[in-house]
Order: structure tokens, then C-alpha cells, then sequence
């Protein structure tokens, strides 16, 4: 039987005989999962041998028209043995150029709200993206461009096996959560999916564009970090 959670059934991706991509890495990740230790917090070297892998073989995939346009996909950043993921919606220019999620303004701020709940990017937590590549002029994903990246979020989130997810922004709320949610209205509400906590709240780089919305992010973090004692304390030892 599929495992579900609030990405759906989770089948096995080598089922779909129209996939395109690297089969054998998406192969043997699904075998992985499926047979071997890796769900637990200390999967050790082969872990990250898989993880490695994988962000190897995202730089070949060709899903969707961003292939076309990118400089690189943007795998990720931090800590894979954590029980905290942080999904945004998509790479801009900088994340584009250096490879990594959140690196210009919006990730200066980004960080500086998590470290008041003593968090961090390299540390203790994970931050990905809904989409891996950029969407030509910083636009939001399409649609075909977001179910076409779906499943490579799906295998992080099999390896990571967080208890709690938080959203930045609405593409990623919307996706996940609530295709209804609405940030202003819903950001900081916890709901429960799978036995996975969720939370959406304000993208970065919106609280760059009105500031007014900062003290709410920031109650919503100070609420993330409660959350994290109560489920996941070990992730304030790693």
C-alpha cells in the first residue's frame, strides 16, 4: 500500500512508465525508503551518500521548461536529520547563480528570524523549495511547472520524515496546506496532515515589500519554536 501524507499517495515513482529523469536514482531511492534505515534520525554516511545523489541527479532533470532557463536547480540547504522543513515557492537570481535557497534579502531576513528562535539553515533545520529551478523573471510557478517538481519534493520529505513543516509564502501554503489558504488570514494556524505539523506564514520576501507584516511572522516563529519543544526537542541539540 502507498504511504500517505499531505503530498498525497505516495507511490512507487518508477511506476509511471511516461516519467522522465533519472530512473535508476529515483529507483533506488524508492527502494531505500522502502527497505532500509534511513527514516531514522541517525542515518549516518548513507544518508548522505543518497542525499548527495539525489541533488546530483536533480541537476539532469528536464520535467519542465525551466530546464531551459536555469543556471542550476536549487536542492536545498541544511541539516538532513532534522525534523523541521521549511518550504518556500521557487529560487530567484541569487538562488539561481549560487545554488543554494534564500540567499539575498529576503534570506538575510529570513535567517535573522530564525536565529531569535535558534534556528539555522546549516544547523538544525531544512530549507527547500516547491520548485527547484527559476521561473524566468522571478514569476511564480505554473502549475505544470510545480506538479512537475512535485515528486522530487516528495522524496525529501520521505528521507527527512519531518514532524513539522512550515510554508514561506502562499505557492508553498497553497500547495501543501490549503489550496484556499490565505496567508494574511491563516499564517501561524498549525494544522496536522499525516502526522505532520504545518504552518504557514509570510515569505520573506513579501515581509520585504511590507514591513508591516513583521511582528505577525515574527509571533508565528516565536509559535514554530513552542511547537518544535513540544514535538521535536532534539532538534535544538543538533
Amino acid at each position: 500500500m502507498p504511504s500517505t501524507t499531505c503530498f498525497g499517495n505516495l507511490q512507487n515513482p518508477c511506476d509511471d512508465k511516461k516519467r522522465t529523469g533519472p530512473k535508476k536514482l529515483v529507483r533506488f531511492c524508492w527502494i531505500f525508503y522502502r527497505y532500509s534505515p534511513i527514516m531514522e534520525p541517525k542515518g549516518g554516511e548513507l544518508l548522505e551518500q543518497v542525499w548527495e545523489q539525489m541533488k546530483t541527479g536533480l541537476q539532469k532533470c528536464e520535467r519542465c521548461g525551466l530546464c531551459r532557463t536555469r543556471t542550476q536547480a536549487v536542492w536545498g540547504v541544511g541539516n538532513p536529520r532534522t525534523k523541521v522543513l521549511l518550504i518556500g515557492e521557487a529560487p530567484g537570481k541569487n538562488e539561481d547563480e549560487q545554488g543554494e535557497p534564500f540567499v539575498g534579502r529576503s534570506g538575510q531576513l529570513l535567517d535573522k528570524m530564525l536565529a531569535v528562535v535558534d534556528l539555522d539553515r546549516k544547523r538544525n533545520i531544512y530549507i527547500t523549495n516547491i520548485v527547484k529551478c527559476r521561473p524566468p523573471e522571478n514569476r511564480d510557478p505554473a502549475p505544470e511547472e510545480v506538479a512537475a517538481c512535485l515528486d522530487y519534493l516528495r522524496e525529501q520529505t520521505r528521507i527527512l520524515a519531518p514532524k513539522i513543516i512550515v510554508c514561506l509564502g502562499r505557492i508553498s501554503a497553497t500547495r501543501i496546506i490549503d489550496p484556499g489558504f490565505k496567508v494574511t488570514k491563516q499564517h501561524g494556524q498549525w494544522v496536522e496532515k499525516g502526522g505532520i505539523h504545518m504552518m504557514g506564514t509570510f515569505h520573506p520576501a513579501a515581509l520585504l515589500r511590507n514591513s508591516g507584516n513583521k511582528p505577525g511572522a515574527l509571533e508565528d516563529f516565536l509559535g514554530l519554536r513552542e511547537k518544535i519543544r513540544q514535538l521535536c526537542p532534539e532538534v535544538y541539540e543538533l
